[in-house]
């Protein structure tokens, strides 16, 4: 079975293309720049050679059709023909409370994704076109959505509320949602595999950091709490992103800066994070190498960086009366040796060991941890896309 894995963002087109006989990737890469001047599209093949290929790509029908033509092309396909493809699974931002699971898409399901669509306006709708385009493109092809938001669907109300007025809630859907739950799902589950042991009875703190960043609490394979929230602005410090700020402030600031929601909403998810704190870069290697170089709010930046997920890890293995395994995970958790080990040093009274040999490790499967160390901590790369299709070929 050959399933494409596709994930629309508002201006970009990230695909994979899975054999499932074996797992392997037969080839992948994105469109970048969609809908402005200067797109293209980024290839790579199963041999590991990339091409980049600069291509007028107005809007994202365009863009999936760009796609389809480069895996049937006659020097860089891996198909003969579209048809090779049995199905299409997509990645969707948010799902709202309609969806803790993966799902068939038809237009029942499209029109309940559509209606939460202003609880994520730049996603959801980039969500929608690469669906209508596929539907336009190959009449009748399976397609199945996997929500970033329905791992998280199994916390508790206590964890998900937020203590403003009730009716909130049950008018407008405010509450915390969680995103990166296929990250979360996927890791959580490989971990378990990895170290040879059953997720039931087991207490799991993911960490996937990367420029967008969460950390979630798992117990028995099932969400219990996780950082992010309405929107994916909420929890740890990131890239660009505030992460927790007092609403007081965000009022304050908006009468102080003379912004309105769109203008602070900017500031928030845009200039602020790591790059609102060194006012240079939101790429860490940028950041620790500035740090360094004795740039002092590099440091802070860092200092902060670290701290905040360290809390995070603390206040999860006290919600879940301890903790077990620890996994990093995404761009920065798989491969930023120094921040693993800052937040790993002060976690002594949780029962973790930390060793620093091991921990000299980058984007593979590890275990970070002294041998006798009470709490595992490991490092597994994360498979987005590999989820999307295993749920795929599963539902179909």
């Amino acid at each position: 079975m050959k399933i494409l894995v596709l994930n629309c963002g508002s201006s970009s087109i990230k695909y994979a293309l899975y054999n499932m006989d074996d797992k392997s990737v037969m080839t992948s890469g994105g469109a970048e720049r969609v809908g402005m001047d200067g797109a293209f599209v980024k290839v790579k093949l199963a041999n590991g050679e990339k091409k980049q290929i600069m291509h007028d790509i107005p809007e994202h029908t365009e863009g999936v059709k760009f796609i389809f033509s480069l895996l049937t092309d006659p020097e860089i396909g891996v198909i003969k023909d579209l048809k090779e493809i049995d199905a299409v699974g997509h990645r969707m931002v948010h799902g709202g409370e309609k969806f803790n699971k993966s799902v068939i898409l038809n237009e029942e399901v499209l029109k309940a994704f559509e209606d939460v669509s202003d609880l994520a306006p730049l996603h959801n709708p980039a969500n929608l076109k690469g669906v209508r385009a596929v539907s336009e493109l190959m009449p009748g092809l399976p397609q199945v959505g996997v929500f970033d938001t329905a791992f998280h669907q199994t916390m508790p109300k206590k964890a998900f509320m937020y203590a403003v007025p009730y009716e909130l809630y049950e008018k407008y859907g405010v509450r915390r949602y969680g995103f990166h739950g296929t990250s979360h799902r996927y890791v959580s589950q490989r971990v378990c595999e990895f170290l040879g042991v059953s997720p039931i009875g087991k207490r799991i703190i993911t960490c996937h950091i990367g420029n967008g960043g969460s950390v979630s609490a798992v117990v028995d394979g099932k969400c219990v709490d996780t950082t992010m929230g309405l929107t994916p602005l909420e929890g740890v410090m990131m890239g660009t992103r505030s992460g927790d700020i007092d609403g007081g402030a965000i009022t304050f600031l908006e009468k102080k800066l003379g912004l309105d929601a769109d203008g602070m909403s900017n500031l928030l998810n845009k200039k602020s994070g790591v790059l609102g704190i060194t006012g240079k870069s939101s790429d860490m290697r940028d950041v620790e190498n500035a740090a360094n170089d004795g740039d002092e709010r590099a440091q802070l930046a860092l200092d902060m960086y670290f701290y905040r997920i360290k809390k995070y890890i603390g206040a999860y293995a006290a919600a879940m009366g301890g903790v077990d395994i620890i996994v990093f995970t995404a761009g920065v958790g798989e491969n930023q040796i120094g921040m693993r080990e800052a937040v790993c040093n002060g976690l002594e009274f949780l029962g973790v060991k930390f060793d620093a040999k091991k921990n000299n490790v980058r984007g593979e499967e590890a275990i970070i941890s002294a041998d006798d160390s009470k709490v595992t901590v490991t490092v597994i790369p994360t498979d987005e896309e590999l989820m999307i299709a295993t749920d795929t070929m599963a539902l179909l």
